[in-house]
Order: C-alpha cells, then sequence, then structure tokens
C-alpha cells in the first residue's frame, strides 16, 4: 500500500508536505467524487472484511467502491500516513421508521484535528447524505455545501449530524410517489460520541449487516458517487442522476429504470465500476432513500 496510488486513484495531483485544512478539503472531496459508496460485494457472493491490504487492492487497484467499514478505513489510513491526527469513531444511524438510532455503531466516521480544531471527516454515506469536505466540530453552527446546509448538534456529549436540503423536482413522473425521494427538508442522519474506537470494535456490525435479512444491505444493492454538479445512484434497478440547482431551491432527479443486461454497463460507464463476479440486483422494501 502507498499513498501515491491512492493519490492516483482519487485524480489527486496537488502537494501533500503538509497536513493542513485545505489539503484535507481536496483529498475528501477527491474520494467521494472518484470512489463509490457501494454494497455490491455482498450481492456478488463475496466477503467484506475490515483488513486494510485487502480493502486497498479492491478500492484503489480493483477500481472498485466500499461502505464505511472499508471507504472510512482507508481513509483514516491515508489521513495517517500523510500526517493528520486522526481518531475513528463510531455513529448510530437514525431510523425514520423507528424515529430513533440504531442500538449500535453501525457507521464508521474519523475525527480530525488541525492546528487545535477538530473536523469530522466522513466519504462513505452516499447519495444525498454525503458531505463533500470535512465538517467543523462546532455544534449549532450552518456548514452549507452544494448538497445543502449541513449542522452538528451537541447535547451532553452525544454530537448529532443533520442536514437541511432543497426540494425534489423528479423528471420521470413514473417515480413522482417513489419511495426512493426523500422529501424531508431537514432531516437526521445520524449521532455519535467522541470516544475512540478500533477496527475490531466494528467486526461484529460488519458481519451483521452483510449476512442478516433485516440489514438495508442485503436488501439492496446500492451504488452511489458524487459528481460535481450532483450525484449519481444505482439502487436496486433503478438508476438515478440528481442535479443540485441551489439558485432555483430544488434538486433534479432524473430516475429510470435499467434491464438486468444495462446493469454492468450502467455500472463500468456511470460509476467506473467492474464487478469480478455476478451480481445478484436486489431492491427488496427497506427504510432508504436518494
Amino acid at each position: 500500500m502507498n499513498l501515491e496510488e491512492y493519490f492516483k486513484r482519487i485524480g489527486f495531483h496537488g502537494s501533500y508536505d503538509k497536513p493542513d485544512l485545505p489539503t484535507l478539503m481536496l483529498i475528501h472531496k477527491q474520494h467521494v467524487k472518484s470512489i463509490p459508496f457501494e454494497n455490491l460485494s455482498v450481492h456478488c457472493g463475496e466477503r467484506n472484511v475490515m483488513d486494510l491490504e485487502v480493502i486497498f487492492n479492491k478500492l484503489v487497484r480493483n477500481n472498485r467502491g466500499g461502505w464505511c467499514f472499508e471507504n472510512n478505513f482507508l481513509f483514516g489510513w491515508v489521513l495517517r500516513e500523510m500526517g493528520y491526527e486522526t481518531t475513528m469513531l463510531g455513529s448510530r444511524v437514525f431510523s425514520s421508521i423507528l424515529n430513533d438510532y440504531d442500538s449500535h455503531e453501525t457507521h464508521l466516521i474519523n475525527k480530525v484535528v488541525i492546528d487545535g480544531v477538530a473536523y469530522i471527516a466522513d466519504v462513505s454515506f452516499g447519495v444525498s447524505s454525503q458531505v463533500l469536505e470535512p465538517l467543523e466540530l462546532i455544534s449549532g453552527k450552518d456548514q452549507p455545501q452544494a448538497v445543502g446546509v449541513f449542522r452538528l448538534i451537541e447535547k451532553e456529549g452525544v454530537w448529532v449530524l443533520e442536514k437541511t436540503g432543497r426540494k425534489p423536482k423528479v423528471l420521470n413522473p413514473d417515480f413522482a410517489t417513489s419511495s426512493l425521494v426523500s422529501r424531508k427538508e431537514t432531516k437526521t442522519i445520524y449521532c455519535f460520541i467522541l470516544n475512540p474506537r478500533e477496527a475490531k470494535d466494528f467486526f461484529d456490525q460488519s458481519d451483521f449487516l452483510q449476512t442478516d435479512p433485516s440489514s438495508l444491505f442485503t436488501n439492496k444493492s446500492i451504488c452511489s458517487v458524487q459528481t460535481p454538479t450532483g450525484f449519481r445512484a444505482l439502487i436496486g434497478w433503478t438508476y438515478s442522476e440528481v442535479t443540485f440547482k441551489p439558485e432555483e431551491g430544488v434538486d433534479v432527479l432524473d430516475m429510470r429504470n435499467i434491464t438486468d443486461d444495462e446493469i454492468e454497463q450502467v455500472l463500468w460507464e456511470k460509476f467506473n465500476v467492474k464487478l469480478q463476479n455476478k451480481l445478484q440486483t436486489i431492491n427488496k422494501k427497506a427504510d432508504y432513500s436518494i
């Protein structure tokens, strides 16, 4: 594993002699535009493991994406190699069905401290909840990005990430009432505390999420990548191109269903993903929207 290969993978050509904020913001943005958030291995008869060598080969050398236990684990390694003060954290994702957070920490994130100021780096949540740049760890401050306005709110040691977005403008009338379309202007994404975590703290949840019948990741095949103007997503057989239109106060959603014969081509042309094993596309009912 080496940084040069990773930088080539994300298209980063700048200097990394100094672990400063502008460099962190740039590589964070390049990562989410280059390495998809995806769980396709779960539906290809493969197993996701929290082994950095395996993850590096998959995401960097084999042009795949991954979920948070891969993307953010790799990104944390990159930051430490670059000289950043980085701590792994665990977060509990909010469920709109339960109207509460998961009981377990099923999402890995990183805290980065630069010149005494802390930031949250998360390169692997995907779709409209994906931050493009790290968020300053400060309570109640609006932090506008292209996708919307994020804010972190702290109460009694628990930090909550929420986002205020724009109204969806769905072009294809067939998807006007689709459950994949998020219509909540402000939504809660996850919560976390600042206790440091290690990779072993996520082993059980990694196994659970890719095997349990109730898991989102066993019920839907997901691939998402950010673009200069929005993001692309393939959820089951539904392909979406989303364009942010902040000047109009909307996000434009161009959605269509594709066939099994088109899956491989769409993954390659739209996400730069080439699978080694046959994908068993799936889109069962689950609490998920783009």
